[in-house]
């Protein structure tokens, strides 16, 4: 899927690839400044929080370095038959904002469908699993403390600027679940200096940094973090863990008292090894991770006119011969050869109207299409989600 975003931050940052991932820290900034205010601004946060019933922790406040108790900017809403909504006071979340607040959207890209299209596009990418956070940072209020992360992260300087500390990590590659809590800083500061609007910087996996206001006085921060989580060496244990289940050997219980269980064990774990390699599980992984949430297609709301691909990554097309298998999702669907350049359109991640299709893969796109969304590999193109495609991603047969 060719898009704007992931274009401009290549070239920020002076990657060719998903390959520098985690590799070093970089920084740059993006040379379009247009795209800057189409992917996210401060108002488009606030109406997302004042128009849906939001909850710790995807949605919080922060205050002089402490998280703000919900009750101060939570009511609940009370319908005039009694059902209670908690809902973001807006009147309450804009005292703290001009007192010098951050707030903090957590999977921006489950209310936003620009950021639902990026944050696909960057999985077609990477190959990973993606998720943004949207931190909206008012006057001299401070961020979070010196800390790390778990995953690998890109930053976008979306509005205003803030002040960063990038340090090295004091462990390397530190996970989530870990044999060390990995609490002690490093000491050696990689980069120290303000972020400003078009900025983008990549930290990767185990990087201590903070992000901060304090002392820049009346004004505000805006950007967003792309969270990619990396599969390693331990999630391919953790796979093989359950493959092991399929053979006898493994799910007998284990004996103290018999040494031979051992070496039974050790062998039938080297060959299991051995048959499913890392390269299978993250094939694997690509290819069974679960269906994504959609607008379901009803024929009663209207005909399919627009459709677009939205599984996690990239579908596996497979030729042969007379015949085409599509693999997705743990789902694997098999046309006629003859279906080859409308299945290649209408998987292509970019958004398909049927009419013009017609004139690229033929007739039949359409009947295909409509079998992709049953399947639920498309979506169906509603207004809400081609917003999220506009300016950033061309129609496929345009």
């Amino acid at each position: 899927m060719d898009h704007r975003l992931i274009n401009a931050i290549e070239t920020a940052l002076g990657w060719s690839g998903a390959e520098e991932l985690g590799k070093g820290f970089v920084r740059g900034s993006l040379d379009d400044p247009a795209l800057v205010s189409r992917i996210m601004t401060p108002n488009r946060l606030l109406d997302i929080a004042m128009r849906r019933s939001l909850n710790r922790p995807q949605f919080r406040c922060f205050q002089k370095g402490e998280e703000v108790h919900p009750a101060i900017y939570y009511t609940d809403s009370v319908s005039p038959r009694g059902q209670s909504i908690p809902m973001v006071n807006m009147r309450s979340l804009g005292r703290l904002l001009d007192e010098g607040a951050t707030v903090i959207m957590d999977q921006a890209n489950v209310f936003d469908p620009t950021m639902e299209v990026a944050c696909r596009a960057l999985q077609w990418w990477s190959r990973e699993r993606v998720q943004v956070n949207a931190y909206l940072t008012t006057n001299d209020a401070s961020g979070f403390p010196l800390h790390w992360d778990d995953h690998d992260v890109v930053i976008v300087q979306l509005a205003g600027e803030k002040a960063w500390e990038v340090r090295a990590t004091s462990r390397n590659v530190p996970m989530y679940r870990d044999a060390d809590p990995n609490a002690t800083p490093s000491d050696e500061i990689i980069w120290s200096g303000t972020m400003r609007t078009g900025d983008v910087m990549h930290i990767p996996r185990g990087h201590w940094h903070r992000a901060t206001r304090t002392g820049s006085g009346s004004g505000r921060s805006l950007h967003v973090t792309f969270g990619i989580t990396k599969r390693t060496g331990a999630s391919w244990l953790a796979w093989l863990g359950d493959w092991c289940r399929e053979r006898e050997v493994f799910r007998h219980d284990l004996d103290r008292r018999e040494s031979a269980d051992s070496a039974a064990l050790t062998e039938a774990a080297v060959q299991l090894v051995r048959e499913r390699s890392s390269a299978d599980f993250l094939r694997a992984y690509e290819q069974e991770v679960a269906l994504p949430r959609h607008v379901p297609f009803l024929d009663i709301f209207g005909s399919l006119d627009a459709v677009v691909c939205t599984t996690h990554f990239p579908p596996r097309i497979n030729e042969l011969g007379e015949a085409v298998d599509v693999v997705a999702s743990g789902k694997k669907l098999t046309f006629a050869a003859k279906a080859l350049p409308a299945l290649r359109l209408l998987l292509s991640g970019r958004p398909v109207v049927l009419e013009q299709a017609i004139t690229v893969a033929g007739t039949e796109v359409a009947d295909i299409a409509e079998i992709l969304v049953k399947e639920e590999l498309c979506a169906v193109l509603t207004p809400e989600l081609s917003s999220g495609y506009t300016g950033l991603v061309t129609n496929a047969v345009s």
